[in-house]
């Protein structure tokens, strides 16, 4: 039979379901109120503001979880822009998302956004908050398959800061800009490992790491100052150096959040540090396992460029969405909980 929806009073928010090596993403594409702002870093503010409430519909327990990851399509200001996109997770928004680029590549040209042109790719510019993206779409018979994707100028911030860290004691980590700041350090140094020891364990650990630099470190971005804050904490293998085998990492995010994938923009920081160390040079790719789920990106630094004073690459990221559900969300009066509310 025919499924509508139950008589309601409130909001219909119509989302399409996917997730990106086990990352979820939630797309938004129908029900969000008029977005305002005359760029999209305005617009990002706007819905900070004003429309927190729907990201916590969404986000949040019982239409969501703790982990759950949204991507709000908008206008773009852009010329050269198909689509313009706010990442949202269980904290707030995010500037760059690469697990949700590539899953919005796949649903724009899938979902009519872009005309799919001849195979063996369409290419989909997609404006992030923290600047234009660019995902080209395997495309062929009909059909989309794997999405990799341009960066922004990404590169690295800082490289070898210690920093006291309560608990696990003074720290020696990098930080770096991928679209979105993060540290990033050795999991050894916390006598982990990040394929094999326990969720819990490493999550107190990158967010120790998290909180210390979020208070004893100031960044800066040369474009806007809406871009210059840590969004999370890296720990890897540390294995920096080129070799054909994967190295593994785990991102934790936001309010302690844990990627699934091996995080799309936390490959492109690792890129842009990798490269700024010498320890890879240009067109050389990588593979990068996530230890949460052993799904695997691909990486490598395509171009040499500059963000402000910073020397920055281009890195270019691959990796394959999957498409889980369609679902539209509505909200009853009467229901104490409809805003949402999460368990740790």
């Amino acid at each position: 039979m025919d499924v509508k929806l139950p008589p309601h009073d409130g909001t219909v928010l119509s989302v399409i379901d996917m997730h990106t090596g086990g990352e979820p993403l939630r797309v938004v594409w129908k029900g969000i109120p008029e977005v305002k702002g005359d760029t999209l870093l305005a617009k990002r503010r706007y819905v900070q503001e004003n429309l927190d409430h729907l990201r916590k519909m969404l986000m949040f327990e019982p239409r969501g979880h703790f982990d759950m990851y949204g991507a709000l399509i908008v206008q773009s200001e852009l010329r050269d822009a198909d689509l313009g996109v706010l990442f949202m997770h269980n904290e707030g928004y995010s500037t760059m998302c690469g697990h949700a680029v590539i899953g919005l590549g796949r649903f724009a040209v899938d979902y009519g956004l872009v005309e799919a042109t001849m195979s063996p790719e369409t290419q989909v510019n997609i404006h992030c908050p923290c600047g234009l993206v660019k995902a080209f779409v395997e495309y062929s018979d009909g059909k989309t398959g794997a999405v990799r994707f341009h960066s922004v100028p990404a590169f690295a911030f800082a490289t070898d800061v210690a920093v006291s860290v309560p608990g696990y004691g003074v720290v020696t980590l990098d930080i770096s800009y991928g679209g979105a700041f993060y540290a990033l350090v050795n999991a050894q140094t916390f006598g982990l490992d990040v394929s094999k020891s326990r969720t819990r364990d490493l999550v107190e650990a990158a967010t120790a790491v998290s909180s210390v630099v979020k208070s004893q470190v100031k960044l800066y971005h040369p474009i806007s100052s809406d871009l210059a804050f840590l969004y999370g904490t890296i720990l890897t293998d540390g294995k920096d150096q080129f070799t054909e085998e994967p190295t593994a990492n785990i991102c934790v995010f936001a309010d302690s959040q844990v990627d699934r994938s091996p995080t799309g923009s936390g490959v492109t920081a690792r890129i842009a540090l990798q490269y700024h160390k010498g320890l890879i040079q240009l067109d050389q790719k990588r593979s990068f396992l996530s230890g949460a789920t052993g799904s695997i990106f691909t990486g490598k630094a395509v171009q040499e460029t500059k963000c402000g004073n910073f020397p920055a690459v281009v890195v270019e990221v691959a990796g394959r969405a999957y498409y889980t559900g369609v679902a539209s969300f509505v909200q009853e009066s009467g229901d104490s909980l409809t805003n949402g509310f999460l368990l740790k």
